[in-house]
């Protein structure tokens, strides 16, 4: 009799991996995701609907009205030597543009504000009013050279010398009328009038001699000893950069198209011949810092401009009844698809779990199994539902068979002493020695049943009690081999032994020979006469390895999976020939799980049958580690 249980299938979904798009959290996280979508969309469809072209209006005047703040507080910085006066200014400005104006040091010190006193400026300036680094001006040709053009300070022309310069720009209009050019006067900051096309172009270019006899670009006497103040200042910055700019004077002379504020600003003319980039720029560079010190007595220091609302409420959105129609058309639009795709996801979801529940609520005898209609977490709870209820079923099924194998092994015993003891009551048969001892071997076989079943149950319910201690593996099958001499010897078979002594075990010595024992016994009665049961044991690394091989009969192909199985017999016809309760090789299987280790079985036809029990070694007592 071979016997073997098949372990319990551990269900095969709980590993699977789920595709992302199918995953419960993902598509409530997409439904999450779309109704925000059609939220966001629809706001921002009414945002844009909405909005009215004054309001665009408004945005654009709030931009222009800006840029002529800093303008105008520009100019103001650039004509005067502080900020002392500026009060009226910022008063005038706020009330024409309706913002609110502040100007305050770079560290935060207020200088004018057309708040009360006590209102917290913004979070940020908006631009940075510095007429000697008008890097925000935004007014044409203001940042070629980084100083304001209304910052002339010493370049301011005087009455008459303006006069004069003015008659000579009229002396070469005139000209230019005669040969048919025409032409128009511009005046500077600094008072310079300066000849220009009516298409801003130079006349000069039309190569009229005659009308070139006067130098209106001429330097005045004010700009003159403006010149020789700005020589001074830039000689020792350009004597730094290596310029050949000796101890004679550095002819810084105006010219009309020079890239300066002043429409005509100071040029190094010494250095103007040279044609090195490096050179030309390191001039210009020495040339404007003088210049920025030259100016800074004569303009305002640097300050921050912070611009708010001001005082004037700004216009309340009064919505038409057509944006009112359209607010709530998109409203509804946008909770009529939410509940839609809510619904439609939550039939979804509850349709398989609903059909869950009436499968857990039918009757156990039933077996109800479950559709799979998804490959979601919900159709992977299905199959496990389903594989739970095909395990119940065979559990079942077992239990059924385990009963009725159980009633056919106690009932043969019990039969032949039942049967016995009543033909000995009616006087039938005396009660002789060999009757006593036929009756005594079948309560000994009720008794190794009952012992085994109580062994199993044990092993179940996990209360399997193991008492462990150094075990030699040579000592050991010497045991169980002279425990079964008597009835090898009967049977005709040879029995033989074959350890390692150094294989020591960490068990149970009586569970072990119980072990070996039930090995033995189920090869003594599968081996022919002048057959052989071997008993081994050899260490396999951290491993003990038992084998009992026998020369039987051996396990057909289709029986050796179930040779572990509870009352499982190779004989269907269930005949007792052979002995064996059918108990033996699953208690064999338990008893070596409880030690840690495994039990395997191996044959073929005609060629016998290999039970290996492989289960960890330990070092024997007194072994250096």
């Amino acid at each position: 009799m071979r016997s073997r249980t098949r372990p319990g299938s551990r269900y095969p979904g709980a590993r699977r991996r789920i595709p992302l798009r199918k995953r419960l959290l993902v598509r409530l996280l997409s439904v999450s995701a779309l109704i925000a979508v059609c939220s966001v969309a629809a706001t921002a469809w009414l945002a844009v609907t909405t909005t009215t072209s004054a309001l665009k209006e408004e945005q654009g005047q709030d931009l222009a009205a800006d840029n002529s703040i800093l303008a105008r507080l520009s100019g103001y910085a650039a004509t005067h030597p502080d900020w002392s006066g500026v009060q009226r200014s910022v008063r005038e400005l706020a009330a024409r543009t309706g913002r609110r104006i502040a100007v305050t040091t770079p560290d935060r010190t207020l200088v004018a504000d057309s708040a009360p006193r006590g209102t917290p400026l913004p979070p940020r300036p908006a631009a940075s009013v510095d007429p000697l680094r008008t890097d925000t001006y935004s007014e044409t040709g203001a940042q070629l050279s980084g100083i304001d053009p209304r910052a002339v300070g010493p370049y301011r022309l005087p009455a008459k010398e303006r006069a004069g310069l003015r008659s000579l720009a009229a002396r070469g209009r005139r000209c230019y009328d005669r040969y048919g050019i025409r032409t128009k006067v511009l005046d500077t900051p600094s008072g310079r009038p300066v000849l220009t096309g009516t298409d801003g172009t130079d006349p000069s270019r039309y190569g009229v001699a005659a009308c070139e006899g006067d130098r209106l670009d001429a330097p005045t006497p004010t700009e003159l000893r403006a010149l020789d103040a700005l020589s001074a200042l830039a000689r020792p910055c350009l004597k730094r950069a290596g310029l050949p700019v000796g101890d004679g004077p550095l002819f810084l002379a105006f010219e009309p198209d020079a890239e300066d504020h002043f429409g005509g600003g100071p040029l190094l003319g010494k250095l103007a011949a040279l044609s090195e980039d490096a050179t030309v720029r390191s001039a210009r560079t020495c040339v404007l810092a003088a210049r920025r010190v030259q100016l800074e007595p004569y303009v305002a220091p640097a300050a921050e401009l912070f611009l708010g609302i001001g005082d004037q409420n700004p216009s309340r959105f009064d919505m038409s009844p057509d944006n009112k129609a359209k607010v709530v058309s998109a409203a509804g639009l946008v909770l009529a698809v939410t509940v839609a795709v809510t619904a439609a996801v939550a039939v979804r979801l509850v349709r398989p779990l609903r059909a869950l529940t009436e499968a857990a609520q039918a009757p156990p005898e039933r077996h109800v199994r479950v559709p799979v209609t998804t490959r979601d977490e919900t159709g992977i709870l299905a199959e496990a539902f389903n594989e739970l209820t095909e395990r119940r079923a065979r559990l079942e099924a077992q239990r059924k068979a385990m009963v009725s194998d159980i009633a056919h092994e106690l009932r043969s015993p019990l039969t032949n002493i039942r049967g016995w003891l009543e033909v000995m009551r009616d006087g039938v048969v005396d009660p002789d020695p060999g009757l006593l001892d036929s009756l005594h071997e079948e309560a000994l076989v009720l008794q190794r049943i009952i012992d085994d079943l109580q062994d199993l149950a044990a092993a179940d319910a996990g209360t399997l009690r193991l008492h462990r201690e150094p075990l030699s593996a040579a000592e050991l099958l010497d045991q169980v081999a002279a425990a079964h001499r008597v009835a090898a010897d009967g049977a005709g078979v040879a029995l033989v032994t074959g350890a390692d002594p150094a294989v020591w075990l960490d068990a149970d010595p009586v569970r072990m020979r119980q072990v070996l024992g039930n090995l033995v016994s189920n090869a003594l009665r599968h081996t022919p006469a002048d057959g052989t049961v071997t008993l081994t044991a050899r260490r396999d690394g951290a491993d003990a390895v038992l084998t009992v091989t026998d020369t039987g009969s051996g396990i057909a192909d289709g029986d050796l999976p179930h040779v572990f199985e509870r009352f499982w017999r190779a004989e269907k016809s269930r005949s007792r020939r052979t002995g064996g309760s059918g108990l033996g090789l699953p208690i064999v299987r338990h008893l070596v799980a409880a030690h840690g280790g495994t039990a395997r079985a191996a044959s073929g036809p005609g060629a016998g049958a290999v039970f290996t029990l492989r289960l960890p070694a330990t070092r024997a007592p007194g072994e250096e580690p």
